[in-house]
């Protein structure tokens, strides 16, 4: 690894004194750009080229036939993700994820043709990824009304804090966050990847149900985000301290999860109004605006749907479910 990257480095400094020589004319010329990996390698992205070297998508990048763009998560954004998911560092998460795993998570920063920060305005609001989902290329939400934003699967958005970074076979947009794609992550995972369900993460910890939804599945989450919670515990009259120690956490836990893998479209086709079986045991219902009333009469509605993970679905709700006392 050290040794690619410093045979990368090695090119580089050859391409720019190439570029400097030959006389007066040339000198006031700009460098000539490395390749895409070249350029991640010499602008110092470390977690980035060691993620990609595992993933065996250096030649990818490399290539001089190749025009992308990619979205370059700097390391402060490799370690963030890193913290999120349980792992020490940045290197340990990259030591951690296969080679499979890690090239689909950075097959979904490169988009298949070269677009500056011009095109990304000027273009339509989602952008197709070279990463495949489900028989198509997974996409990103593009925002351009204040710079360039992105939102990714688990509806975290990263910010282009460095755009127009040029390469030979493409171009870099630098961002600070990594996105996460569909299909990769378990559904505690993608949670943990999103701060907005801080709390939910907590409590399936506290539950000690981090194991199981962890597992292969497939399991369908209804799940409430940090506002959600909030309402919640003022309803309820609880802090989250208290909410955690509560005996009956894990009930109320699996009455937001649904076995198998259940789409919106899959609710939507349901005879309305439908009753749903939840893993605690109890239903909820779900009515022809796909509102849920829940065990105790209360509602909640569908913030968000069909965040896909490796082992399920998620769909965010704007309250927490409570089961029948």
């Amino acid at each position: 690894m050290k040794r690619w990257v410093h045979f990368l480095a090695a090119l580089g400094a050859v391409a720019a004194l190439a570029a400097c020589g030959g006389g007066d004319d040339d000198a006031a010329q700009a460098p000539v750009p490395g390749t895409l990996a070249q350029e991640a390698s010499t602008r110092g992205f470390t977690a980035l080229v060691a993620a990609a070297d595992k993933a065996g998508l250096v030649g990818a990048l490399s290539s001089t036939s190749a025009s992308l763009t990619v979205f370059a998560p700097t390391d402060a954004a490799f370690t963030a993700l890193a913290g999120r998911l349980g792992f020490a560092s940045a290197a340990a998460m990259v030591a951690a994820l296969d080679g499979p795993t890690l090239a689909k998570l950075l097959q979904y920063h490169v988009l298949p043709t070269r677009q500056q920060a011009s095109d990304l305005a000027a273009g339509a609001a989602t952008r197709h990824t070279l990463y495949q989902f489900e028989g198509a290329a997974a996409t990103l939400a593009l925002s351009t009304t204040a710079g360039v934003r992105i939102t990714d699967e688990v509806l975290n958005q990263a910010t282009v804090t460095s755009a127009d970074v040029p390469a030979s076979n493409g171009v870099i947009h630098v961002i600070d966050r990594v996105l996460v794609p569909p299909g990769v992550l378990t559904v505690v995972q993608m949670a943990q990847a999103n701060p907005s369900f801080s709390v939910l993460v907590q409590a399936v910890t506290s539950a000690n149900l981090a194991g199981t939804l962890g597992s292969a599945g497939p399991f369908t989450v209804f799940a409430p985000s940090d506002t959600a919670f909030a309402a919640a515990l003022s309803e309820l009259s609880l802090t989250a301290t208290q909410l955690l120690a509560r005996p009956e956490l894990a009930a109320i836990l699996g009455y937001h999860v649904v076995p198998g893998d259940v789409r919106a479209a899959d609710v939507a086709a349901l005879p309305k109004p439908a009753a749903v079986a939840t893993v605690q045991g109890g239903v909820f219902t779900v009515d022809a605006t796909l509102a849920i009333t829940d065990g105790r009469n209360r509602r909640a509605r569908l913030a968000a749907t069909d965040i896909v993970a490796s082992n399920g679905v998620i769909h965010v709700v704007d309250n927490v479910l409570l089961p029948a006392p």
